[in-house]
C-alpha cells in the first residue's frame, strides 16, 4: 500500500490542532466571563432604575398635604421620611422630602433656602449606593 494515497490525519496534526484550540479558547472563555458579569451589572442597574421610577410615581400621586407633612416632620432634606422602606432591607429605597426654592428668588442657588410655598423636592435613593431619582412636585398637580 502506498503511503501517499492514504487519507487521514497524523498524530502530529491532531496534536497541533488540539494545542491551537486550547490556546485560542482561553480568550474566548474570558470574553464570555466578562460579558456574563456585565449582564449581571446591567440587570442590577435596570432593576434599581425601575424600582426608583415606580416609587417616585407612587409618591407623585400621594396627596400633597401628606407629603408636605412628612417633609416638615423630617425637618431636613438629608433626613429620611416615613415613606422610606423598612430599615435593614437590602436595597432599601429611602425617600427624602423637603420644601424647596423653585424660583431661586434669594439668588443663592441653594435649592433649600428661601423656600417657596407649595413646592416640594422629592428624592428617592437606593440606600448605600449612588442611585437616586429626584423630582419637584407642586401643590395642585
Amino acid at each position: 500500500m502506498n503511503r501517499r494515497n492514504q487519507v487521514g490525519l497524523t498524530l502530529v496534526e491532531v496534536l497541533v490542532t488540539v494545542a491551537l484550540l486550547a490556546v485560542l479558547l482561553v480568550p474566548v472563555i474570558n470574553a464570555l466571563t466578562t460579558s456574563s458579569q456585565g449582564a449581571e451589572v446591567h440587570r442590577d442597574l435596570a432593576n434599581n432604575h425601575y424600582r426608583l421610577t415606580s416609587r417616585v410615581e407612587e409618591l407623585l400621586v400621594e396627596p400633597f398635604a401628606d407629603l408636605e407633612a412628612a417633609a416638615i416632620a423630617a425637618g431636613s432634606p438629608q433626613t429620611a421620611t416615613t415613606y422610606s422602606e423598612t430599615a435593614g432591607v437590602p436595597g432599601r429605597l429611602v425617600v427624602y422630602l423637603s420644601a424647596c426654592d423653585g424660583d431661586n428668588a434669594d439668588g443663592d442657588n441653594d435649592l433649600f433656602t428661601g423656600t417657596d410655598d407649595g413646592i416640594l423636592w422629592i428624592r428617592v435613593a437606593v440606600e448605600n449606593t449612588v442611585h437616586d431619582l429626584q423630582t419637584i412636585r407642586a401643590r395642585g398637580f
